[in-house]
């Protein structure tokens, strides 16, 4: 098992540590336009591995020749979003970014399961479908674990319990549009709506929705890391051990949902073929009036960029 992160930044860097820490792939490696950069942080990382017990070989390298052969290939090159940026304003350099990087990937890994996190994530996903021609159940978004994990942390941070008991999930674009499920959330089997009042678990929701500027705002030069990078190791493992995990992610539908020809988180079956299934859930009215403008939102940053 080969894995392949574009991009050693503070997501790249973090989501190939967290794979040798897993140890889900023999050798990881991490390609940057950045010269030296990820050699350095894949060498030392190399040299952790005695003191913290994986036996992954991380190498960095400036080239995309190395990616070849790699099972799965972890996009996250591309303009971090800044305060008081919007998302779309990210749109069409991490496009060019996204394309060139796609090109590679067709070229050395055509076999490769491809999971993006760069944003804006589900448009970033469509076009790296779009570029490299792959299956579209070979190139998946990673935003849905992401907004999911986060309503968790919240949830358990507020009752103050084990976040290993809390689930939850959360449908639609990586964006202020979300659709955190409140019905869906529980604690242990036990229903979120027993345990907080609507007005807390709504603030969560909020919270939730603008998890991402809330860490821009803190952090003022980046964007979340983290989580992210955890997020997407997830997706890798779950695919790499072929776990049949049921988790939310951005994938493309084509009718599923009431949507087509887009990319949109909703709950899906991970394994060794990338998305093994599309989960369609029954909405309330509410949810589905909600989910549609999200997938609107999605639909109308694609527009942006391909036109109509």
């Amino acid at each position: 098992m080969k894995i392949s992160v574009i991009g050693s930044g503070n997501v790249g860097a973090s989501t190939a540590l967290f794979l040798a820490e897993k140890e889900i792939a023999r050798e990881i490696a991490v390609v940057d336009i950045v010269e030296g950069m990820p050699q350095e942080k894949m060498l030392d990382m190399l040299q952790a591995g005695p003191v913290e017990h994986y036996s992954t070989f991380t190498k960095g390298s400036n080239n995309y020749a190395d990616i070849d052969g790699s099972d799965i290939v972890i996009m996250t090159a591309g303009l971090p979003r800044k305060p008081g940026m919007d998302r779309m304003d990210l749109l069409l350099k991490n496009k060019e970014i996204v394309e060139n990087a796609a090109a590679s990937i067709k070229k050395y890994a055509p076999g490769a399961v491809v999971i993006v996190v760069t944003n804006p994530l589900d448009v970033m996903a469509y076009a790296m479908y779009k570029a490299t021609g792959f299956n579209n159940k070979k190139v998946i978004g990673m935003a849905g674990v992401l907004d999911s994990t986060r309503f968790r942390a919240f949830i358990a941070e507020s009752l103050n319990v084990s976040m290993k008991d809390v689930s939850a999930l959360v449908l639609g674009g990586h964006g202020d549009d979300m659709v955190p499920v409140k019905r869906f959330a529980s604690v242990s089997g036990i229903p979120l709506s027993e345990l907080l009042p609507d007005e807390k678990i709504n603030a969560l929701i909020d919270r939730t929705r603008k998890g991402g500027g809330e860490i821009v705002s803190l952090l003022k030069t980046g964007s979340a890391f983290y989580a992210p990078a955890a997020s997407a190791v997830l997706m890798a493992e779950a695919i790499a051990r072929d776990e049949k995990r049921v988790v939310t992610a951005a994938v493309y539908l084509d009718g599923e949902y009431g949507a087509k020809d887009v990319y949109c988180g909703v709950p899906v079956i991970l394994g060794k073929n990338g998305v093994e299934k599309i989960i369609e859930v029954e909405l309330s009215a509410e949810e589905k009036t909600a989910l549609s403008k999200s997938v609107e939102s999605v639909k109308s940053g694609i527009k942006s960029i391909y036109g109509a």
